[in-house]
């Protein structure tokens, strides 16, 4: 009985130890590079939607400021704040145990001033329940990736096509073509990872340059519209999911059409609810007959 009784301790052990090690954490997704396991990424906005994406085995979930667009119906992200942010990224830790959680800083939420950067990065993980931020630009924000870390929050990085500089692109255009451009992008990423970004997002850039990127950094990078030498791919879920219509971005694979099977769905019940088929006895509730006829008893 006692040797059993030890062996039931040391087997739950090692699942207790299995289920802890499966945290995503900084330090897994730097382990993931060095050994060459890819890192996975989606984006989720809602306790939901993150509860299944983390089920399922995600490495790291973001919740980008892409909700201004595909949960708010903007054009672009510029319009997102951070009471928005904060409202989005509360609802996806509800529902995740192991996904690394970055969550975005919107647009003017850390250009105006490094202070401001490490306080708005602050109710990120504070309220937001974030583990990590993630910033746009380059050699511009270096300081304000400092002073974030300093707080000790982990920050992310994004180069490459930074949506949130739309208007300064003229429109969502591939970045790193030309020989300075590339240079830049590299110089860049260098100096984001000196500054302590434990990874970077590289968004819309050639794929050679991307791999290049990747090679000569040793944070991880993380491809949307990059390459698939990146040490991991991200996508929005509603466009990998096909719940998006209109333009669809070259880099997106729809390894779904939930959008279908959402419309039929939706058009079924509103037919059955019009003819009169929904709800059928299985669906409503029973009651005693003698109740009903001592109700119309009384009634009378």
């Amino acid at each position: 009985m006692l040797y059993y009784f030890l062996y039931l301790i040391r087997e739950i052990g090692k699942v207790t130890s299995i289920k802890l090690n499966m945290k995503n954490t900084v330090s897994t997704l730097l382990k993931q590079k060095q050994s060459g396991d890819k890192i996975t990424m989606l984006t989720a906005y809602d306790y939901t939607t993150a509860k299944i994406i983390d089920e399922c085995g995600i490495n790291a979930i973001l919740i980008g400021d892409s909700l201004g667009m595909v949960m708010l119906g903007y054009e672009n992200t510029i319009p997102v704040t951070m009471e928005d942010m904060i409202h989005h990224t509360a609802a996806v830790p509800r529902g995740v145990k192991n996904a690394f959680i970055v969550a975005d800083m919107p647009f003017m939420s850390y250009q105006v001033s490094v202070q401001e950067a490490v306080i708005n990065a602050g109710r990120l993980i504070k309220e937001g329940g974030a583990n990590a931020v993630k910033l746009e630009g380059g050699t511009e924000v270096c300081q304000q990736i400092r002073a974030i870390l300093n707080a000790s929050i982990p920050v992310v990085a994004h180069l490459g096509l930074t949506p949130q500089s739309v208007n300064v692109f003229g429109g969502f255009k591939v970045q790193g073509r030309s020989l300075d451009n590339a240079k830049k992008l590299v110089d860049d990423a260098l100096k984001i990872q000196e500054s302590g970004a434990c990874a970077v997002v590289l968004e819309g850039i050639p794929a050679r340059l991307a791999d290049f990127i990747t090679k000569e950094l040793f944070i991880p990078t993380i491809g949307i519209g990059a390459e698939n030498g990146c040490d991991g791919q991200v996508l929005v879920y509603q466009d990998m999911l096909g719940l998006t219509t209109g333009h669809t971005p070259k880099f997106v694979k729809r390894f779904s059409d939930i959008g279908y099977v959402m419309r039929k769905g939706i058009a079924d019940y509103i037919n059955e609810t019009k003819n009169g088929s929904f709800p059928a006895d299985e669906h409503t509730y029973a009651i005693e007959d003698d109740v009903i006829y001592e109700l119309i008893r009384e009634e009378k």
